[in-house]
């Protein structure tokens, strides 16, 4: 760290370095916005930012949870640096309900492992996680099975998607025009999620990437 950071950049900084000490990787910007009282994400975005020029930390671009700091890169494998939370050598880590806030693969939301490898699907899997409902069931995704997901926010019109609203985490096909984003159900029984992301917050968790049906090891590609 070259230059001085302001008392709001000290806030930021501490705790991105507490985060990573306690849960073993980053916070998200909606997590810093969250702790630190920042009216959207884009003001924790605009502190990451001048941190890196800093030289505080090193931002990882188009991914959620993309921030170094080059203290620890040093002691760290290449392979590290592009997973901030490795999948377990006991498998795809199974997610159930996750809590409201909290990261998606905070260690309390994992039910089990699942033994299939992460390059069975493609791209990549992360996670898999337990869907609950009916809302995309016209597409094959029913109550009860598990959503193989890869974490990335770069996603295209069309996609589905595992989306954060807040507090709540929805399965959606995804579409945005502009400033305004529809979540789309694939049940004509549920209405359309309709957002402004000049004052809606959204975070992308992922994309689906297959089903696995019944949660029983039958995977769809």
């Amino acid at each position: 760290m070259t230059r001085p950071l302001t008392p709001r950049q000290q806030n930021v900084y501490d705790f991105i370095v507490k985060t990573m000490n306690e849960l073993g990787y980053p916070p998200t910007r909606a997590e810093i916005s969250r702790a630190l009282g920042f009216r959207s994400p884009n003001a924790a975005e605009e502190h990451l930012r001048a941190l890196e020029r800093k030289g505080a930390i090193r931002v990882i671009r188009g991914t959620s949870r993309g921030i170094r700091l080059p203290a620890q890169e040093a002691e760290t494998t290449p392979s590290q640096l592009t997973q901030p939370e490795p999948p377990s050598s006991q498998g795809l880590p199974i997610i159930g309900e996750v809590a409201a806030g909290s990261p998606i693969l905070a260690a309390e939301h994992i039910d089990r492992y699942c033994p299939l490898p992460p390059e069975y699907f493609t791209p990549r899997a992360d996670y898999l996680l337990r869907v609950r409902g009916l809302s995309m069931k016209d597409v094959g995704i029913l109550e009860g099975d598990l959503l193989a997901v890869h974490r990335t926010d770069r996603i295209r019109n069309g996609q589905i998607v595992v989306a954060r609203l807040e507090d709540d985490v929805t399965v959606k096909r995804f579409h945005r025009d502009g400033h305004h984003v529809t979540l789309q159900a694939e049940n004509e029984d549920f209405a359309p999620i309709e957002l402004d992301l000049r004052r809606d917050h959204l975070e992308i968790e992922g994309i689906g990437v297959g089903v696995i049906r019944g949660g029983n090891g039958q995977a769809l590609g």
